[in-house]
């Protein structure tokens, strides 16, 4: 995975397995349609910080179901670009986007975002949203974000951040996927960023949308646990028990300051 992974799975069944996660019903139940701390209103205000409007060219990385590309096309009247490793979730997404009347400004591909198949300098802007931390190769993925934005063009990260050493209760596969597990602290990724050739590295913090939505899947875990036993949902990584621990270990480390939430943007000169 990256160069200080401690899990054994090989990259692309982590990135299977992550996308599995993302395609599912509980997913959704336990971190709603936009599937990152903060919600849309974030969502709006990356696009603020990128100064996205109806003549720029955005590329969504990780898009999931296509939440947010539709949100910026019909907020800020871009267009929008939508990649996902998970083919369910490509074909959601492209329903979604007909379903708002945007398919003329928002479409969506199955890609990898360590290989992404878009030709240099084609973007003017890149979000990716609570997903850069899950992604194996960091390096790679960083390079790529730098090769298909225009010179000139921004790239906006939405991402968990740790201060210190994480518990071994989230470094497991259930706490990568749910993109606690290669947290990495801010300014690892503001190198990672430079190495890349980014510059004009900016941070917001915005941990207290991370703590509300660890608070809120705590609750809802409670109703995943009660459908599980009746048999009417299944967790696909691990089990409740798991899944619970996690939360609890999640929600002390974010109350203790080891894990926030930040947005972070950038430059490619």
């Amino acid at each position: 995975m990256t160069e200080n992974r401690s899990l054994s799975e090989p990259a692309e069944g982590v990135k299977s397995c992550c996308a599995g996660v993302y395609e599912s019903d509980w997913a959704r139940l336990l971190l709603g349609d936009s599937f990152h701390p903060g919600g849309l209103a974030l969502t709006e205000r990356l696009g603020e910080l990128l100064s996205i409007g109806p003549h720029t060219r955005v590329l969504d990385v990780a898009a999931g179901k296509g939440t947010s590309g539709v949100f910026l096309a019909r907020r800020l009247g871009c267009r929008v670009v939508g990649v996902d490793y998970g083919a369910v979730n490509v074909a959601e997404a492209a329903r979604a986007a007909a379903e708002a009347g945007v398919s003329d400004r928002v479409s969506f591909v199955q890609g990898d975002a360590e290989c992404l198949p878009f030709a240099d300098g084609e973007f003017d802007a890149i979000v990716c949203e609570c997903a850069y931390c899950t992604f194996p190769n960091k390096t790679a993925t960083s390079r790529e974000f730098h090769r298909v934005v225009r010179p000139g063009g921004r790239l906006g990260l939405a991402d968990l951040t740790r201060s210190g050493t994480l518990t071994e209760e989230l470094n497991t596969l259930l706490g990568w996927v749910a993109c606690l597990g290669d947290a990495q602290p801010v300014d690892e990724y503001a190198r990672q960023l430079e190495v890349a050739g980014f510059t004009q590295l900016a941070v917001e913090s915005h941990d207290e949308a991370l703590s509300r939505m660890v608070h809120d899947v705590r609750a809802k875990l409670l109703a995943v646990e009660l459908m599980t036993k009746l048999g009417k949902i299944m967790l696909p990584v691990g089990n409740i028990d798991q899944a619970k621990e996690m939360a609890r270990t999640a929600a002390s480390c974010v109350q203790d300051g080891r894990l926030g939430y930040s947005l972070l943007t950038a430059l490619r000169p």
